[in-house]
């Protein structure tokens, strides 16, 4: 008796939890629609408190402040966005709009042909896609060595058998691809500079040799990191120093 009363209990607060996450989204909603992008963010940013987080929710967070011309942010919270849903059109269009009022216009060095064709193929489904093909094609795999082993006539044992080997391979490939597009959006290896202007460094320490100057909305990769100071490499393949506190990670 004691745990079904715990469990009404969880499950109570649970539905209370989703509920206040909604009305949030809701009053956040009519308070853009209105015009009032700042309480908007607000009641957001609450939501992100309460540890709730969607594309959707980013989408709509980086749209306030981009309608406040609060670039930094607008990127970062579309980036993030994108991480969750990259295949979403409006996240993209909204991304490269944003990215487009920004100071730095920065050539990007072009990816291998096989990284082109690898990175395509990860973001042709979301994690959760490239899981269940992997699952459904597990089962089927199952279903088609039952077929093997049950049935005695020699062309649906080779037809078994050879679709038994495709399936093995959708479904190792599919999980390599949902494991490596997880690991991807969990690393925090990317950062939007938030100092209107930053001057890169050659090594970390304010004396070295000044490289570059970035502005504020500008991506970059982070390489590595001591003390106070981050190693940056921005999209032409240039790299440099600079201090942690100019920085949001995506």
């Amino acid at each position: 008796m004691k745990k079904i009363l715990v469990l009404i209990f969880l499950f109570t607060g649970f539905l209370a939890y989703a509920d206040n996450n909604q009305i949030l989204i809701e009053e956040a909603g009519k308070l853009y629609t209105e015009g009032s992008y700042d309480r908007a963010i607000e009641m957001y940013e609450k939501v992100l408190e309460n540890g709730f987080e969607s594309a959707e929710l980013y989408y709509n967070l980086g749209n306030a402040h981009f309608k406040m011309n609060d670039l930094a942010p607008a990127i970062l919270y579309y980036e993030k966005a994108s991480k969750l849903n990259p295949s979403d059109e409006d996240i993209q269009f909204n991304l490269a709009v944003a990215n487009s009022r920004i100071v730095d216009k920065i050539e990007t060095v072009p990816d291998l042909f096989y990284e082109r064709w690898w990175n395509s193929l990860i973001f042709t489904f979301s994690v959760d896609g490239w899981a269940i093909i992997s699952l459904v094609t597990f089962v089927l795999l199952l279903v088609v060595t039952l077929l093997f082993f049950m049935v005695d006539v020699v062309i649906i044992k080779k037809l078994a058998f050879w679709t038994g080997i495709a399936l093995i391979v959708i479904s190792v490939s599919s999980f390599a691809l949902a494991n490596q597009k997880y690991n991807s959006f969990k690393k925090d290896h990317e950062a939007i500079v938030f100092t209107p202007t930053v001057t890169v460094k050659s090594s970390p320490a304010e004396n070295s040799i000044d490289l570059f100057v970035i502005h504020e909305g500008t991506k970059v990769e982070i390489t590595d990191n001591i003390g106070e100071w981050t190693e940056i490499r921005i999209a032409n393949g240039t790299v440099g120093w600079l201090k942690g506190v100019d920085l949001v990670k995506i």
